[in-house]
């Protein structure tokens, strides 16, 4: 078969009808469409740990009536008003009945919580819930106010709405978490998120059952949290950007009220340019004159042989611990290469002194220093891999960035640890590929009591290539998926089935304030400069950012780089990577015609989209500088759309190409996948496979 100008035979036509006919479906392409599965597949993210299905639906109606029984303190009043206006937003009129009936009425959700937990959350509290739901009632019991609101979550997934009513299934869950560590780690050094962007993270995670919220709050390019002791750390170091304690004591209240901890960062010894301009007395060598714009990592680093450095540290964390009364405070500790400290003659001959040859000695002795320090203001220490050393106790917390053998050996050497290395958002890897990384893995080495050194995990968003504009749709729903591996038992690795009940808990954090799908279509009309995305969106809905070294490289990113064009306004991991991948096999399962059929005609309408969007992007690319870099992008979008409709052609006709064909269709697709516009497109493997298969005609009878 010959291909036509247009692409193939026939193209030209079908194109310019195409273009005539073409209803852009974005909600369909973006985002995937509603999976067929029966209401009895259930949704929940994460999975519960035991769940026994019933007979029959509890129907949530005009009387529906939701309470305690026993105590309760204002925190799980408060949790309880959250959860019923998010029912009201998906039922109706739940809070008109709630208002109306009075507590006399029989309820139909009612909670029991033993107890409020500690008064400073603790990693040890008791997290773990019972839901029973029968076609009459729904009752929620808990040892403390987080397993009530872990609880409430899952009675808000388990909601569906059938033949014109909200009904939950008939279905006893008890559930408790695998992991006591289950935490999301913000950097806001590089670049500042503002309240309302940590609040609404923190409302996600606590749809997410995440417990931890790790606040990254000083870093080169930036010190963000205001003290009284010191002014000039955000006075000199912050451009104005910065959280005032009023503003960190709110989010520390807000964090609590959704059975979450908040665990400050302040790094140190390294990574302290922004302090080291605002107090230069506890430099170790030359003066930091301004901000780096720059990202990496930056020679200058306190001096450990001062002893006025040790007496700024005792006020600085004395005066943080007010405001943050968990028991953990984060010194960072990560990638201090010593340069300066060995540079140095004063420091080298305090090294020399102390019979220390290597800077990581060095580093071990201000480590030991601060022990004490943190533990004057009720704090244990947490660092990232580089602090872990023989000299330091074990109940210091490492937080493994290095991978899963490094957490593995500290925990042989008896250390607490968390794992952080396969969760950086930041590389842009898939939610399959996180979800599967387990801080535990089934083959691990460690003893049972090793093992139970293993706190849990932390997923990483690092800040140099996000805004606040950005930050969710990096950070959801993906995060979902790991989250899910931290609360779940290790036997749930269904990869299939997490994406479908991704697909719907993607749209409940939305619902909680999320921006994860509205934030990038909200970019694409403005880089598009109209209000019809449409030829833009089928672009997107196939594409995805490369990860950060990628971008560092092609872009020289900095603090100064304009972050919205169009690689900030795709996602990671679209959904289409699964639909297509699904479609694809679904064509080439044997013995199924009519599944194979439909599967087709599937991909057929979207490789026409692709073709017909093409040249409407790539005219625009020549007039907006916003769209400059896409042109080649979306030449190869079209280019691959005509690949796949001539191997579905060969494949439905059951005819022959050319020997050629195969060689001329996969050097297209190659060029495809070279780097271009900071994206890549995610349909790549599927497409090899469509060639692959009708090339397999040429050896057919």
């Amino acid at each position: 078969m010959a291909r036509s100008e247009c692409g193939f035979v026939g193209g030209c036509r079908v194109r310019a009808a195409f273009l005539v006919l073409i209803v852009f479906s974005v909600a369909a392409v973006a985002w995937g469409e509603a999976p067929g599965n029966a209401p009895e597949r259930l949704r929940l993210m994460p999975l519960p740990g035991h769940v026994e299905s019933g007979a029959g639906y509890l129907v949530l109606d005009t009387y529906f009536n939701a309470g305690f029984s026993g105590s309760h303190d204002a925190r799980l009043d408060a949790a309880l008003d959250r959860m019923l206006a998010r029912l009201d937003r998906h039922c109706g009129e739940v809070l008109r009945a709630q208002a109306a009936s009075g507590d006399g009425s029989p309820r139909v959700l009612t909670i029991r919580a033993a107890g409020p937990g500690n008064a400073v959350q603790s990693v040890d509290e008791d997290e773990s819930y019972r839901l029973k739901v029968t076609p009459a009632m729904a009752e929620l019991t808990a040892a403390t106010d987080l397993g009530a609101m872990h609880g409430m979550e899952t009675f808000l997934q388990l909601v569906s709405t059938e033949n014109g009513t909200c009904r939950l299934p008939s279905v006893t869950i008890d559930d408790a978490p695998r992991f006591r560590w289950r935490g999301l780690m913000i950097d806001v050094s590089r670049h500042f998120e503002p309240v309302d962007v940590i609040e609404r993270t923190l409302d996600g995670m606590a749809v997410a059952k995440l417990n931890v919220f790790h606040w990254h709050l000083s870093d080169d390019q930036g010190f963000r949290a205001e003290s009284k002791k010191f002014p000039r750390l955000t006075e000199a170091a912050s451009e104005g950007r910065f959280y005032t304690q009023e503003q960190m004591r709110e989010v520390v209240a807000y964090a609590r009220a959704r059975g979450i901890r908040v665990v400050p960062e302040f790094d140190m010894p390294g990574h302290t340019s922004s302090l080291l301009l605002a107090y230069p007395e506890y430099e170790s060598g030359e003066a930091v004159r301004e901000l780096p714009a720059v990202f990496g990592i930056h020679e200058a680093v306190l001096d450990p042989s001062n002893e006025n450095t040790y007496k700024f540290i005792d006020a600085f964390v004395g005066e943080m611990s007010a405001i943050f009364p968990d028991a953990y405070f984060h010194i960072g500790g990560d990638e201090t290469d010593g340069k300066e400290w060995l540079a140095n003659p004063r420091i080298a001959a305090f090294m020399q002194k102390q019979g220390f040859k290597t800077s990581a000695e060095l580093q071990a002795y201000f480590n030991r220093r601060l022990l004490p320090i943190l533990a004057r203001h009720g704090k244990k220490m947490m660092g990232w891999d580089e602090i872990l050393n023989p000299a330091l106790p074990k109940d210091i917390v490492i937080q493994s960035w290095r991978g899963e053998a490094s957490l593995a050996a500290g925990a042989a050497q008896g250390y607490v640890g968390i794992l952080s290395a396969p969760y950086y958002l930041d590389a842009q890897k898939t939610s399959e590929a996180m979800f599967l990384a387990d801080p535990l893995p089934a083959d691990t080495k460690l003893t049972p009591d090793q093992q139970r050194l293993i706190l849990g995990g932390e997923v990483c968003m690092w800040g140099e290539q996000i805004n606040a504009q950005t930050i969710d749709s990096r950070n959801w729903p993906r995060t979902m998926a790991i989250a899910e591996r931290f609360w779940s038992p290790q036997s749930d690795r269904d990869v299939a089935d997490m994406y479908r009940r991704l697909r719907m808990a993607s749209l409940e954090l939305e619902d909680v304030g999320l921006t994860h799908i509205s934030g990038p279509q909200k970019i694409r009309r403005s880089i598009w400069g109209a209000e019809d995305t449409a030829p833009l969106d089928v672009l997107a809905a196939v594409s995805e950012p490369v990860s950060f070294g990628e971008r560092y490289r092609g872009q020289h990113t900095d603090a100064l780089t304009t972050l919205g064009r169009s690689v900030d306004a795709v996602v990671p991991d679209p959904p289409s990577r699964q639909e297509i991948a699904r479609l694809v096999d679904a064509t080439l399962a044997p013995g199924h015609a009519g599944e194979s059929q439909a599967a087709a005609m599937e991909l057929r309408r979207r490789f026409m989209q692709w073709q017909a969007a093409a040249p409407v992007i790539e005219a625009m690319s020549r007039r907006s500088p916003m769209l400059s870099d896409i042109g080649q992008r979306a030449q190869q979008l079209g280019a691959s759309g005509a690949v796949g409709l001539d191997a579905l052609s060969y494949l439905e006709t059951h005819s022959a190409p050319a020997p050629e064909w195969k060689a001329r269709e996969m050097a297209i697709l190659a060029d495809a996948d070279q780097p271009s516009a900071l994206v890549r497109f995610v349909f790549l493997p599927e497409l090899r496979k469509l060639v692959e298969a009708a090339a397999a005609n040429l050896s057919q009878p």
